[in-house]
Order: C-alpha cells, then sequence, then structure tokens
C-alpha cells in the first residue's frame, strides 16, 4: 500500500490467482479511496481472453498477484495481447520477480515494479550461492530440488524468497541453540512424538532465538516479544531496458522512499522516447491539420499541414522521437455515450491504445480530463459569436445635434431663457442701466427722460448672440449685469468648445448598426437564429451550463425545427454566410479569428463566454506527459507559438486579406458628404424661410397701417412700397409727415449723452450740431 501511494495509484485492478492473494491484498481492499476491480485468472492455461476483457475495460494499473511460476506466463499473455505496452503499470506482490525471466519484457517500456527480500548482488548471497552451486556439481547432488537457486537464461543464479528464508531460518536456529548450549549444558533426550514428553530446553531455546539478532540473506533477522520478525527492509525494484532496478526501499518506520532523483526518473523516459515511433491521432480542421495542396502525390506526415502539424514537428526535434500522423476514423474530436460506455473520436482512439497522442483542436474539459492527460495549454481560447459585419449607419439629417443628448439641449434652452429674464429684471432693478435721453415733438418742444436699453426682446438677443459667439450693441453697465454676462460667456465658452470637439468625432467616425451586440442580445430575440456544432465542447459547454441566459439560449437551439446545429464548422460558417444576417454561429475565438482574416464580411461579436484551452492529450498514466510539458513550455518561451499563430492565421492559405482593408480605411480620416452635415443647410434654409415669411407679415403690416393713415388702398400703399423696394437707387427714404401725429403718440428723438448721433422711429437724419 505504501509503494502504491507513493506511484499515485487510485484507480487500479488486482488480478489474483487463488483465495491466498485475496488475503495478501486484504488492507487494499480496506481502503475506501481506491477504486479497485477484481478479476480472477481462469483454472486453464489461457489467461487471454480475460486480460482481452481488461483492456476493453480500459484498465492501465494492475496488482499482479499470482505464483512465481505462473508470473512468466501471465506477461506474456498479456504480451500478446497488447496489455504490456509503455502505458501499462503492473505492481507484482511475489517477492521472487527477481528469479524470474524477463528478457522479453525489458525493451517494451512497460513500467513493472515489485518487491524483494533478497539482494542478489549482495556479498553473503552470491557466496552462498556459489558454494552450493560448487556443492552440487562436486558431490552430484540434484540440481532441481525444491531449494536450488534458480538458473537464469544467462546462467545468472538467484535464491528464491522461501529457500533464503529456510537459510536464515536454519542458521538462526543454530545460532540460538549454539548460546543455548554455551550458557548450559544441554543433554539429549529421546522423545517420542506421540508421547507426553517435552524437552526442558525448549522454552529456553525460543527465548534465545528471539533475542538473538544476525545478518542473513534477507538482511538483519530480529524478534519482538510476540516472535514476530521486525525491522524488516523491503527493496523496491522496477523494470528498465537493463533489467531490473533497485529504485528505492520499505521499511515499517519510514514506509516507501525512492532513492533515485526526479532527473534520473526523467532521463530514462528521454531515453526511452529516443528514435521511438508515437502513432499521433488528428483530424482535418483549419488550420491545425489540414491536406496539403499539391500537385504532386504525397504520403505519410508530408500529406498534411498545418499549426498542429508544425506544432508536432517541433516537439519531436525537442524531444528527438519520431511520429506517424493518423486521422481519427470517425473525424470527431472525443464525445462519451452512455448507451455503449464508450468514447469516440480522438480521445476513444487513446484509450483503445491506438493513438500515443492527440493533437488538434482539442479543448481541455472535465469529462475528457478524467479519462485521458493532458499537457499544458498551447492556444488559451473562449467561446464567442460568428455573425455578418454590421452594416453602416446611414449619417442622420441632424447628426449635427448629436454631440449633446436630448436633455442638455433642453437644459441650455432652459438656461438660455433664465438667463434672458435675470439679465432683464436686474437691468430694470439696477439705476446704473438707466440712460438720459431727449425726447423731440412736432411743435419743437422737447423733454428729457431715461431708457434702459435691456429691454425683454434686447435681453434675449443679446443672451443669443453671447452664445453664438456674436456681439451685440447691448454692453451691460452694472455690475450685477456683468456678473451675469460674464458666467454666461463662460458657460457658453465651455458649451460651445465641448460641442465642437464632440461634433468632429461624430462627423468622422463612421457608425456601424449591428441588431446583436452579444450572447445577451442573442438569448433575448427569436428572429436571428444560432447554433453550435452538435457534440463538441461549446455544445457541451451550454447543455451543462447553469447560468440562466446560457441555458435559455441552449434551450432554444434544441426547440428549433429545422435543426440550428451543424456538423462541422465549415457548415456552420457557410450558413453564417448565407444566412444574410439571420443566423449567428458559436464557436472557438480562436476559429473566429481564423475565419474572420478570410472572410471580410464576417466579425466576432461580443466577448467570451467562458475561459477554455486547447491541449495535448496522452493516454492515461503516459509517462510521456512532463517531456512533452516541458517541450510546449520551452517553445512558448522561444516565442514559435506566436510565429506558428501567426504563419497559420495571417500568412498561410489566404491570410491577412481584411487586415489591409481596415488600415487603408483607418489611414486617413472619413470625408463629410452632404448626408453628415445636411441638417445644417436644412436649418439655414428654414431659418431664411421663416425670415421672409416675417418680413412679408412686417411689409403688410405697415402698409395696411399706411393705407390707413392716407386713406388710400392697401394694394396701392403695396405697390408704391414694392416699387421703391425694387428700385435700389436710394437707401434714403421721405418722411410722410402724418406718419407723425398717429395714434400712439409723436414720434421721438432719442439722443445719447453726448448728443452726437441722432434716429427716429419713422425718419433718420443727421446733423452736424446737436442742439440744431
Amino acid at each position: 500500500m505504501d509503494v502504491l501511494n507513493a506511484l499515485g495509484w487510485v484507480k487500479f485492478s488486482i488480478i489474483y490467482e487463488n483465495n491466498n492473494g485475496l488475503i495478501r491484498v486484504q488492507e487494499l481492499l480496506k481502503e475506501h479511496r481506491y477504486r479497485i476491480t477484481l478479476r480472477q485468472l481462469p483454472r486453464t492455461e489461457d489467461y487471454r481472453p480475460m486480460l482481452k476483457d481488461a483492456k476493453k475495460a480500459g484498465v492501465t494499473h494492475v496488482v499482479l498477484d499470482v505464483e512465481r511460476p505462473n508470473i512468466f506466463k501471465v506477461l506474456k499473455q498479456a504480451q500478446q495481447i497488447g496489455m504490456l505496452t509503455s502505458y501499462h503499470n503492473y505492481f507484482v506482490t511475489s517477492l521472487d520477480l527477481h528469479t524470474v525471466d524477463l528478457e522479453d519484457f525489458r525493451h517494451g517500456g512497460t513500467n513493472i515494479t515489485a518487491l524483494r527480500v533478497v539482494d542478489p548482488e549482495n556479498a553473503m548471497v552470491q557466496r552462498v550461492i556459489q558454494d552450493w552451486v560448487f556443492g552440487q556439481t562436486r558431490y552430484g547432488r540434484n540440481a532441481n530440488s525444491p531449494t536450488a537457486p534458480t538458473l537464469m537464461n544467462n546462467n545468472i543464479t538467484f535464491l528464491e524468497t522461501e529457500v533464503a528464508l529456510m537459510y536464515d531460518a536454519v542458521q538462526l536456529f543454530a545460532k540460538a541453540l549454539h548460546d543455548l548450549h554455551r550458557s548450559r549444558h544441554i543433554d539429549l533426550t529421546r522423545l517420542e512424538c506421540d508421547g507426553d514428553a517435552t524437552w526442558v530446553h525448549g522454552n529456553s531455546l525460543i527465548n534465545y532465538m528471539k533475542w538473538v539478532e544476525i545478518n542473513g540473506l534477507t538482511g538483519l533477522i530480529k524478534f519482538d516479544t510476540e516472535g514476530f520478525r521486525r525491522d524488516v527492509t523491503l527493496e523496491i525494484v522496477e523494470m528498465t531496458k537493463d533489467g531490473l532496478v533497485r529504485v528505492g526501499r520499505w521499511d515499517p518506520t519510514n514506509g516507501a522512499n525512492y532513492t533515485r532523483t526526479y532527473q534520473e526518473v526523467q532521463q530514462g523516459i528521454v531515453e526511452s522516447l529516443q528514435n521511438k515511433t508515437l502513432i499521433i491521432s488528428t483530424i482535418l480542421a483549419d488550420p491545425y491539420t489540414m491536406l496539403r495542396e499539391t500537385s504532386e502525390r504525397m504520403t505519410g506526415n508530408d500529406r498534411y499541414e498545418g499549426f498542429c502539424v508544425d506544432l508536432i514537428h517541433e516537439i519531436a526535434l525537442v524531444l528527438g522521437f519520431n511520429y506517424t500522423l493518423k486521422l481519427a476514423s470517425d473525424g470527431k474530436h472525443g464525445k462519451y455515450h452512455e448507451n455503449t460506455d464508450k468514447w469516440d473520436g480522438m480521445i476513444g482512439e487513446l484509450l483503445d491504445q491506438k493513438a500515443d497522442l492527440a493533437i488538434g483542436d482539442l479543448t481541455i474539459t472535465y469529462e475528457r480530463e478524467q479519462v485521458v492527460d493532458f499537457t499544458m495549454p498551447w492556444m488559451n481560447l473562449g467561446i464567442s459569436i460568428l455573425y455578418r459585419k454590421p452594416t453602416r449607419k446611414p449619417p442622420n439629417l441632424f447628426s449635427f445635434l448629436s454631440p449633446l443628448s436630448l436633455d442638455v439641449w433642453l437644459y441650455m434652452a432652459t438656461a438660455y431663457l433664465g438667463v434672458s429674464l435675470l439679465l432683464f429684471v436686474l437691468a430694470r432693478l439696477s439705476p446704473y442701466e438707466w440712460s438720459v435721453s431727449a425726447v423731440l415733438r412736432p411743435d419743437d418742444s422737447n423733454k428729457t427722460n431715461t431708457e434702459n436699453q435691456f429691454s425683454l426682446h434686447n435681453s434675449l438677443w443679446f443672451t443669443m448672440g453671447s452664445l453664438l459667439q456674436q456681439g451685440t450693441d447691448q454692453q451691460p453697465k452694472a455690475v450685477s449685469t456683468r456678473i451675469v454676462a460674464g458666467i454666461w460667456w463662460f458657460f457658453t465658452l465651455i458649451m460651445i468648445s465641448s460641442y465642437t470637439a464632440n461634433l468632429a468625432a461624430f462627423l468622422t467616425v463612421e457608425r456601424m448598426e449591428s441588431p446583436i451586440e452579444g450572447a445577451e442580445d442573442l438569448a433575448q430575440q427569436t428572429k436571428i437564429k444560432y447554433g453550435c456544432l452538435y457534440g463538441g465542447s461549446t455544445w457541451t459547454f451550454f447543455s451543462t451550463s447553469k447560468m440562466p441566459t446560457y441555458q435559455r439560449m441552449f434551450n432554444f437551439m434544441e426547440s428549433q425545427r429545422p435543426s440550428v446545429y451543424s456538423k462541422s464548422n465549415e457548415m456552420g460558417v457557410e450558413r453564417v454566410l448565407r444566412g444574410d444576417g439571420m443566423y449567428a454561429y458559436l464557436m472557438e475565438s480562436s476559429s473566429i479569428e481564423y475565419i474572420t482574416e478570410r472572410h471580410c464580411d464576417l466579425t466576432q461579436v461580443g466577448g467570451l463566454l467562458d475561459s477554455k484551452s486547447y491541449g495535448i492529450a496522452l493516454p492515461p498514466g503516459s509517462p510521456y506527459r512532463t517531456l512533452i510539458n516541458s517541450a510546449v513550455l520551452k517553445l512558448q518561451e522561444m516565442g514559435r507559438l506566436h510565429i506558428l499563430k501567426r504563419r497559420w492565421w495571417k500568412e498561410k492559405r489566404g491570410g491577412g486579406r481584411c487586415e489591409d482593408d481596415e488600415s487603408k480605411s483607418s489611414s486617413k480620416a472619413n470625408e463629410l458628404g452632404l448626408s453628415n452635415v445636411g441638417g445644417v443647410f436644412v436649418v439655414l434654409l428654414a431659418g431664411m424661410g421663416l425670415a421672409s415669411v416675417v418680413a412679408v407679415c412686417e411689409f403688410v403690416w405697415k402698409s395696411r397701417k399706411l393705407a390707413t393713415e392716407e386713406h388710400a388702398s392697401v394694394w396701392a400703399e403695396m405697390g408704391k412700397e414694392i416699387r421703391f423696394a425694387l428700385a435700389c437707387s436710394d437707401s434714403n427714404k421721405p418722411v410722410r409727415k402724418k406718419s407723425l401725429d398717429h395714434e400712439n403718440g409723436p414720434s421721438y428723438l432719442s439722443m445719447n449723452t453726448y448728443g452726437s448721433t441722432f434716429t427716429a422711429s419713422q425718419y433718420s437724419f443727421a446733423s452736424k450740431d446737436p442742439l440744431s
């Protein structure tokens, strides 16, 4: 049990010969953490049917408990059916494995471990064997007696454990009897087997045997008070190409302790891998493994090319082994079928020992990890969505309003009205905003009044001019109105600057419109269909996910008729191309990256739904896992993995064509068309139209007033005004006297403080003398 724990065995099969074997392994059967299957050898001499059944069940670790004469027979028949490969591990419970001829199994790479109590290289053991052989030859005794040393094919003799124990027992008995005789005189008494008489020195002799310690063929011999041997040391031996080699020791106190270093173990594996030809299982998938495009007829490994082909070639160069690429018979990655209790695809070929490695776009999953061994990942990725590129969104006619949200526009309008009203109120309250003006009447009388320049109309015009970065004739004089104006100017500075900066981005950057942005959008609609590769790792992810979104997506895919699943990734990509935006395909992001490099109208939508990795799969218990891990890590540190990915993603097979288009489009800014700035022209035309309508209204209103005053026809007055306007000969217009006495009172002339300029509401004139 200590040795199996040191070896890391958890799941294994016990093959035993008789019920005594069950007694020897009873401690293993009591341990609940072990997953053990029991198989008993048949009574016949042919063990192959039972061994074939064990191989079919995927047994790779075997505890073999058979008598010494049958060890070779069982191992030989296991070798004949393919159960003695480098992926199989045997622990032989017999302490006499070193006496079995293992020449036929030395170069198979099988891990055979055992314990022994007799060290064949011990000087005492060699002397006893030589004396025994010399005595047999000199005295002509039977060399085939049960207690004779075992003679191997290379004429090397070994003592069986039972013989060595018998020899040590006699030596111990003799030593105890000798010590007893020296301490007291032993008399010889004739005893009858059927009598009741006992030897008086019997108890003393037993006590002497408990106290005596000797070094025998089986090591140090000493007993406890109960008569059980203690401090037994066993050697741990393993099979190598040079035969059985001691690799450690076991003792009751310290358990199993291996004396070989980790480097020695790895060096042994490297030597066993040198010039060995491994069978590599793979499947056709772009760009990992592909058929070579050539007009010549290719054979062997030259038929294939791709990322994985180059990767396994680089690993083979590092470790020095040969390999043969072989396509999986069913072209699948590997899925477990409960009805047959079997795995298909590349995983099934590893379990059936038809391949030594499996490489391709093979995802490391928990279910697969339970039955095979994976190396460290050589590529990290995740599930994403393949979809058609979004169409360019046509520019909005009023796109110049986009830099600011609707809320901001409303707040600005509110701020404009609020500041205008506040300016109007403060100007009327402040005495510094009122100025003196002179009113001239027709009867040459005059009157002095005060005037406020910030009427409601002028206040609105002042804030509008400031907002549009233009000036007005009105200028605040009071401190309060200047504070309001200054704060308003600062506000308009920030707002106009922000608007201008954001407007450049909105008008030059193209907007892309896509109906979906990620998995959430897919799950919340039913118009766009979506699917994945049936039975693959992506399908497994959705079928076992506990997240509500992914569960809803899986239920949707399962309920669709016709099916939204595809039999290969190529079929899924073709369906996206033909779907015209009505189908999305879920697959690994690395494959999406490869496809989008060649189909410029396809793209990846959203981020990664999960995180997964690709790895190289090996049969369970493969000794090459650590070496291949080291090789993959070395290639990663050297940058070879990055070079290989760039070669097969962007350089080979038409890659990189879409990258050039993107770089050209991003090298210069997009030109602005009429669709981008057309809204400004619409606003200009609308303003011009509004001004024209207002002007017509003013013209009609004034013409109507003049017609009333002159007691003339409205149409006649309108004709006079139109003819004068179209004449364009003079900018001065004669003043009508009756217009000075209209219903609103006399017209007035306003004069500023310095009296340098005069204006009239109905007429205008200029004079060098302000008081004339």
